[in-house]
């Protein structure tokens, strides 16, 4: 870290202090001997946070069968780590607040309605993946951005010019890197450490800055993290297409997780949102819209898995080197357009096209520019067709082409144009030689011969026969399949 400012933090005087009961709770965390009678004596003598205790003790977000009524059951009912955590999230929240709220570069409120809305979203990930640490993950949520915060008290001026630069995160982290050496990851840390918070939840919000590591065994504090940063963007901003991309994105990338997941984590964070609100006293989203804006989350996320999907399913059916349909693709579909053929006396033709002398091309400048060749003339090829009109790799250097309602007549306008078009090009390689193509094409069309197809598989022998004898013929010729 840039060590100028870690000295500012060190030294600053400005930087907000923690009040008697969060440095006693944060002595009792990092004390493994703590117990419930000791808790109970530090909680009870603050009012604020006792009744804070009771009020989540019986809270939705714990879906306890018994309620608490003082301190004492409260503590019974959620456990000594837990009282610990959450008297450390209210004590540190309520400090922070009040104490960031004069700062001139930073809107306090909207600050930590994001931060707020990120410890939400960190949980209702764990309780989704079923991680048992679910307040640890709330504190986490709650304190990974605190080095904007230290940024802001120590640097005002400098700062300023760079936070109010952008509203995506990563781009901040990335210039703060490129101004100050050193990130709000970074900065957070050193004060988290000042305060003696416990270590491992310090590391989690400095680790959840980097970048994913290879999948574990299960979902990691710092993959919840990470993810949450994401999700509270896209919860406070569901209308954001932009937004939505990027929490497509790391909860893949973090978690492996997809849109239908994160669907649920949205259901889980709508079943907190009204206690977490009433616990740190913040509005997320307004009562009246709430329900809408969730549900407009919900199906903007579902929208996007579905186009996923969709997109998954387009490239199965596409072939990897040319981008053009492939063989499965092209059987599909002339078996779907062959029985509309017959159906309603359409006229269909296919067309084969085979480049002329590929393997020479192949093994005298190699198969990068061979490669290269291909990609160019189905480019060629789909400038000159139709929206309407169907152009597969069948094999190798062989394409297939489907013309539905055409007849052979008007075929030959097509295939003829497509000669021309695939002799014109002229591919230079990388040792900048000019490589010229042609293509033998034969051509067959159902309603010339609707007698002799009874198959799909027929007008493919049929046009493949045309093609032969366009190839014997010397090629760069046009055949068209004659019943003889």
């Amino acid at each position: 870290m840039n060590a100028d400012l870690a000295k500012r933090v060190r030294f600053c005087t400005t930087l907000p202090s923690l009040p008697a009961i969060a440095l006693k709770i944060i002595d009792l965390a990092n004390d493994p001997n703590t117990d419930i009678n000791t808790l109970c004596e530090h909680i009870v003598y603050d009012a604020a946070l006792s009744a804070k205790i009771l009020k989540i003790a019986n809270s939705p977000l714990y879906k306890s069968r018994r309620s608490a009524t003082n301190i004492r059951q409260a503590v019974s009912l959620l456990g000594t780590h837990t009282v610990i955590v959450v008297s450390l999230s209210f004590s540190l929240t309520d400090s922070l607040v009040k104490k960031s709220g004069n700062l001139p570069v930073l809107d306090s409120h909207l600050f930590w309605r994001r931060s707020i809305a990120t410890a939400l979203a960190c949980r209702a990930l764990g309780e989704k993946l079923k991680k048992t640490c679910l307040d640890d993950l709330f504190l986490v949520g709650l304190l990974q951005e605190i080095g904007i915060l230290v940024f802001c008290t120590v640097m005002p001026e400098e700062y300023a010019p760079v936070f109010s630069s952008t509203n995506d995160h990563d781009t901040l982290l990335m210039r703060e890197r490129e101004m100050f050496g050193t990130g709000h990851d970074e900065l957070g840390y050193t004060l988290l450490k000042q305060w003696h918070i416990p270590d491992y939840i310090a590391m989690v919000c400095l680790s959840s800055h980097g970048q994913p590591e290879p999948k574990a065994l299960e979902p990691t504090l710092q993959a919840c993290a990470a993810t949450s940063r994401y999700l509270a963007d896209y919860f406070l901003n569901p209308h954001a297409p932009e937004k939505l991309g990027q929490l497509s994105q790391a909860a893949r990338s973090w978690l492996d997780i997809d849109e239908s997941i994160l669907i649920d984590v949205i259901d889980i964070m709508k079943e907190g949102l009204r206690a977490v609100e009433d616990l740190f006293d913040v509005t997320i989203h307004q009562p009246s819209e709430a329900s809408g804006i969730l549900t407009a989350a919900k199906e903007l996320l579902t929208i996007h898995s579905l186009s996923k999907v969709k997109e998954l399913e387009e490239k199965s059916y596409r072939d990897g080197l040319t981008g053009a349909y492939n063989r499965g693709f092209f059987d599909e579909s002339l078996k779907r357009e062959f029985e509309l053929s017959i159906q309603h006396q359409l006229p269909l033709t296919i067309a084969m096209i085979d480049l002329d002398h590929f393997k020479r091309i192949n093994d005298t400048y190699g198969h990068i520019a061979g490669d290269g060749i291909l990609v160019t003339v189905t480019r060629t090829i789909l400038g000159q067709i139709r929206q309407d009109d169907t152009l597969c790799r069948y094999g190798g250097e062989e394409f297939a082409l489907i013309l539905p309602g055409t007849t052979l007549a008007v075929s030959r306008q097509v295939t003829h144009r497509l000669k021309e078009a695939i002799a014109a090009i002229s591919y230079h390689s990388e040792n900048n030689s000019t490589i010229s193509i042609t293509a033998s094409i034969g051509v067959a069309s159902y309603m010339q011969d609707i007698n002799q197809f009874k198959q799909p598989a027929d007008l493919v022998k049929a046009a493949d026969s045309a093609l032969y004898a366009a190839k014997s013929e010397g090629r760069n010729q046009i055949v068209e399949w004659q019943n003889t």
